[in-house]
């Protein structure tokens, strides 16, 4: 597990938080032309900014290195940012970054506001040789700093690493946001500790370019793939003919050490047998060219090689079918061709077919998963090439580890209580370490007005409560819920969503959609959604995966009918929802999560399952979140019990060791909730 301090282990409200993103996205005539970066940061903005931070957020834009230019300026990321945010961020257009412009435009936030600093290159030099006086000035305008640009953190640059030990030095705290959370949990948890078999695939041009990946990922992989032009270095190194193929000759002997090295580890090293070749490069790079496919080690010398043949994509997709865990850096050709891209596509969609962890290690391969259509289909694609493969080299990266250590037993904490509303207690934790949670589903009940004035009564009567409170309302109630809400500690939640964030999906709710509302939590797979609406477990997995990346907290809901317990089927049955449930869910986002363990046969029946038989389930299902991850990821997760909970059995049930707090469904709808939240 990611050993660093996260903001969720940050003070936020009314701090000035400098977040250091990867807004490097391409543009064309001043227009972005893929967000996905821009995306990838909103968990962390809307976490920062929703628990009332002043969130400044910088990155770098393109290669420019020796000053400002007008071509690669952050304005246009601001506006897409303000669109996806649904609220103004304010651009600094100030070539120096942090000059007075940039200090006044700090000094008039108010809490939530958001601020993004022009392109940190324009400083040239001071950035990427990790000036100490830019460091300093970053530094200065900002009382903590949140990481969160994966795609840099191999650069030791004053943004990313230099500003930590002036932040530092004035005693603010140095975090990981959330999207450096889920690319460490991802590749990490794939390369340290995977599910086997694991499959490696590497691909693109140059042996060169992952020289120490190749010998790293041997001593952890059971299977590694070769393919790209780099394969036919190594094709070479068995005496074959590559004609006019790529070739690094000063790699060939390290080719020879790599294969003797599989072989004696008794690892699988899997190369082309057969390619598809061409006369000539391609010119321009998408032209028409007239190819023939040829075994690998036959290969004419007036041809070379250009993708995978058929038999190469049946080898390579059996080897990936029988994985666990795949992960998948570099084309197996030159997919930018159509003619030349079945390869890559084969892999591809090999991947999306298994049900493996799949993790697309960024840069082409993302690429060409995102031009083929697949990337819904994996697990994870990260965000930095070049961070990616240091990373599976083995390499520390530096903007890991500039952050302050985990505090001690952070292991076993929560998500900050910003998640639980505004101004939520703290206390009541005990031994575990984990925040109580009450939270209400008012399933189809109260209008907007009636949510409004229901709010308002009960607020002061939970108000004292050192538990965290939510309420999961209607959807068209939430507005009303959180203006009613505000100033209280009662946060706000939907109850159920789609895993889109847009599109034809009649009477459905995105992500987006609720976090802009104000919702900080969402119920899914409630017992009633998949009995009436066909709820499924791989549905479930979306909507907690697609939650997560919205900074909402999912409830992931679980439990058996009165018809399974009487088989003995309960626990079993209960495994397998948690264990579909969080497929591809890294451990760094479990306690971002909690689980409502709801047996189907209490649930307005006013039947109640008693203390043994509810502390029985949540303490197997936190048992097997240890086993699925660490016991540290279990001891930091929340699971509630959620079946006809009333103020007569709430003390009794939230006694239990396992069980830290609620899912409320009927008696949430009236004032004597407060006496579930504070049983007496």
């Amino acid at each position: 597990m990611l050993n660093k301090k996260t903001e969720d282990q940050i003070a936020i409200r009314g701090k000035r938080i400098l977040v250091r993103c990867d807004f490097n996205v391409p543009l064309k005539e001043g227009k972005i032309t893929d967000d996905t970066r821009i995306r990838a940061a909103l968990p962390t903005i809307r976490k920062l900014s929703g628990d009332g931070g002043r969130v400044i957020l910088c990155s770098h834009l393109g290669k420019v290195k020796n000053g400002p230019n007008p071509g690669e300026s952050l304005a246009p990321v601001a506006v897409r940012l303000s669109e996806l945010l649904g609220k103004e961020v304010v651009f600094v257009d100030d070539d120096r970054v942090t000059g007075p412009a940039a200090t006044a435009a700090v000094a008039a936030m108010q809490e939530g506001d958001v601020v993004l600093l022009q392109n940190t290159r324009f400083r040239g030099e001071e950035e990427t040789k990790n000036g100490a006086d830019f460091s300093r000035e970053l530094a200065d305008l900002a009382d903590s700093f949140v990481c969160d640009a994966f795609g840099s953190a191999h650069r030791a640059h004053a943004s990313v690493a230099g500003v930590t030990d002036c932040i530092r030095a004035k005693g603010g705290d140095c975090a990981v946001g959330y999207l450096m959370e889920k690319e460490i949990a991802f590749l990490g948890n794939a390369v340290d500790h995977p599910e086997r078999p694991f499959v490696a695939i590497l691909g693109g041009a140059k042996v060169a370019d992952k020289l120490k990946v190749i010998d790293n990922l041997l001593e952890k992989c059971d299977t590694l793939i070769i393919g790209g032009g780099m394969a036919y270095t190594f094709l070479k190194a068995q005496g074959h003919e590559i004609g006019k193929s790529l070739l690094d000759e000063e790699k060939l002997d390290y080719c020879r050490e790599m294969i003797a090295k599989a072989d004696r580890l008794g690892k699988k090293l899997l190369l082309p047998v057969d390619a598809v070749t061409t006369k000539d490069f391609p010119d321009p790079i998408d032209g028409p060219v007239e190819t023939q496919v040829f075994e690998a080690d036959a290969m004419p010398q007036d041809r070379m090689g250009m993708d995978i043949g058929p038999k190469t994509v049946k080898l390579f997709g059996e080897a990936i079918q029988e994985a666990k865990t795949v992960v998948w850096n570099g084309p197996m050709g030159v997919f930018e061709n159509p003619q030349l891209a079945a390869g890559t596509r084969a892999v591809a969609e090999a991947m999306a077919e298994t049900d493996a962890v799949t993790i697309i290690g960024g840069g082409d391969s993302a690429a060409a998963v995102n031009q083929l259509g697949f990337a819904d289909k994996m697990s994870h694609i990260s965000t930095g090439g070049g961070a990616s493969l240091e990373f599976l080299e083995g390499k520390e990266l530096p903007g890991v580890a500039a952050a302050d250590d985990a505090p001690a037993g952070a292991g076993d904490s929560l998500p900050s209580p910003g998640n639980a509303g505004e101004g939520a207690p703290q206390g009541r934790e005990g031994a575990t370490g984990r925040t109580p949670l009450i939270a209400g589903n008012w399933k189809m009940n109260k209008t907007p007005s009636e949510t409004a004035a229901f709010i308002q009564e009960l607020a002061p009567l939970v108000a004292d409560t050192p538990c965290a409170v939510a309420l999961c309302v209607p959807a068209i109630c939430i507005p009303a819920a959180v203006e009613a809400a505000k100033g209280t500690n009662i946060a706000i939640g939907g109850e159920n969503m789609y895993f889109e964030e847009k599109g034809a999906f009649t009477g459905e709710i995105a992500p987006n959609m609720l976090t802009d509302a104000g919702a900080k939590y969402v119920v899914i797979g409630h017992s009633e959604r998949r009995e009436y609406f066909g709820e499924t477990d791989e549905g479930v997995n979306k909507k907690a995966i697609k939650a997560l990346e919205h900074g909402l907290t999912p409830i992931i809901c679980c439990g058996e009918t009165l018809a399974q317990r009487q088989e003995g089927i309960t626990l079993s049955w209960i495994k397998g929802q948690i264990t579909a449930a969080y497929a591809g869910i890294p451990a760094g986002d479990v306690p971002k999560t909690v689980i409502a363990y709801e047996p189907i046969w209490a649930i307005g029946t006013g039947v109640v399952a008693t203390t043994e038989q509810a502390q029985e389930v949540c303490g197997t299902i936190r048992q097997l979140l240890a086993e699925l991850y660490d016991g540290n990821t279990a001891q930091a997760t929340r699971i509630l019990y959620g079946g006809s909970v009333a103020p007569a059995n709430a003390k009794e049930l939230f006694e239990q060791p396992d069980i830290d707090g609620g899912l409320v469904g009927g008696a949430s709808l009236k004032l004597d909730f407060a006496k579930v939240v504070k049983p007496e």
